[in-house]
């Protein structure tokens, strides 16, 4: 007889629909980003300082955050709230590939910027609802490693987008690869989208306070939290400042094709891909705080590795410099959003995530617009000084930061967590 096959419990089902849903994000979402963002931006005329400002912005619109946290408690079951918010920044975003098409290339950019600007703020809200859903959706136990296989699957799929998207634009140079890209990222732009509509349902926890002031204050009086959210911010800030303009080096400065330039990404997500996994389940042993402070030299690591092209072959110091920021960037954004969705009381989490977003997200903002300044102040300085020297530099302030501050701050905790994988030192909730 055949043996009857067994049901998916509702939360197993859910964490099935979490990793599906993954897919088709990360494809379009890494067509759209990454060396293809710079690509584009640069095919539609932007300069160095404009570039930086479209990478600031996903950030800087997470402050808006803080006011979604407070319309959220509005809202009991606010899925297809989220499912509409992806949907305007999935399709928004998708249809800057139209801008070639609709408007005079003298306002391409500014087009642009108008058009992501919208989408990111779309996706700001969407993303404060599915950051507190994912934190109902999977258990306390497996969470680190449950977020290390699913960002383990989507960034071997990311890894694949990246590498197709690379050859397309080689094998098509200018505005034809692009098109091309736009239309395959429609297309899985409208299954993520479908993949939204399936997602559980679930109740929104409402928070103890009813005025937004109050709301604000309570993520503001958690000592442990402020204080590692305001290092974060210092740390992100130095950070963007160079890393966003890995891909902007590689096609303006050092003149590398878009395939190669899409092969050394691969093999930065394949590493990310790699270390995730390993992140995952060392988070079961130790809790998030020290896992972070140990990505911070990685990272730091990563800036110094570009000096490496001044001695050897150019591609050599490339694949280490982004082998080391995939292993690096993939745990500290996997421990970073652990931290939010685990470490913060259940009934504020909305306001906490939205303190956090916020805090980090303006200090981010203001990294890139830095970078993208730096590297214009330097157009007429000798080219190892844009290609390496500054990086190098901004490596050793990230191995400071980290060695001192942050030693400081992510130490506060023991690093220990229980036999549930949970951690032993959660705030009360």
């Amino acid at each position: 007889m055949f043996r009857q096959r067994r049901k998916f419990s509702e939360s197993r089902k859910a964490l099935w629909i979490s990793t599906i849903e993954g897919i088709p994000a990360v494809i379009s979402l890494t067509l759209l980003g990454g060396p293809f963002l710079t690509g584009y931006l640069l095919y539609l005329g932007a300069t160095s300082s404009q570039i930086g400002f479209v990478l600031a912005i996903t950030t800087f619109v997470n402050i808006a955050q803080l006011g979604i946290a407070f319309l959220l408690q509005k809202l009991t079951y606010p899925k297809w709230t989220m499912v509409g918010l992806v949907a305007v920044h999935r399709l928004l975003w998708g249809a800057t590939g139209l801008i070639p098409f609709l408007f005079d290339k003298d306002v391409w950019v500014i087009s642009y910027i108008v058009m992501y600007t919208v989408a990111f703020l779309a996706n700001a809200g969407a993303g404060i609802i599915w950051t507190n859903m994912m934190g109902d959706i999977v258990p306390a136990p497996v969470r680190g490693r449950y977020f290390g296989i699913r960002n383990t699957i989507v960034s071997a799929v990311g890894s694949l987008a990246l590498f197709i998207g690379g050859q397309i634009l080689n094998a098509y140079p200018g505005g034809t690869g692009f098109h091309i890209l736009f239309i395959v990222i429609f297309v899985f732009n409208v299954w993520d989208i479908v993949m939204f509509m399936i997602y559980p349902n679930l109740p929104l926890s409402k928070s103890n306070e009813t005025q937004l002031g109050p709301m604000i204050r309570k993520p503001l009086r958690d000592k442990q939290f402020i204080r590692a959210v305001m290092f974060l911010a210092a740390w992100l800030f130095v950070q963007n400042m160079i890393l966003p303009f890995y891909s902007y080096m590689m096609l303006e400065l050092l003149h590398l094709p878009y395939n190669m330039v899409s092969i050394i990404t691969v093999v930065q997500t394949l590493m990310s891909m790699a270390s995730l996994y390993v992140w995952g389940n060392l988070n079961a042993k130790y809790n998030n705080k020290f896992l972070l402070l140990c990505t911070l030299p990685v990272i730091a690591l990563s800036c110094l590795s570009w000096s490496l092209i001044a001695v050897m072959p150019t591609l050599v110091g490339l694949f280490v410099a982004h082998a080391l920021v995939g292993i690096g960037t993939g745990g500290f954004n996997q421990m970073a959003f652990n931290f939010i969705i685990g470490d913060t009381p259940k009934s504020e989490r909305p306001m906490f995530i939205a303190m956090y977003s916020a805090i980090t997200g303006f200090a981010a903002f203001l990294g890139p617009i830095t970078g993208g300044l730096v590297f214009e102040w330097l157009t007429p300085a000798p080219s190892w000084v844009q290609t390496w020297g500054v990086t190098g530099l901004l490596g050793v302030c990230l191995f400071i930061l980290g060695g001192t501050w942050g030693r400081k701050v992510l130490l506060t905790e023991g690093k220990h967590v229980n036999s549930l994988g949970q951690n032993t030192t959660l705030h009360a909730k």
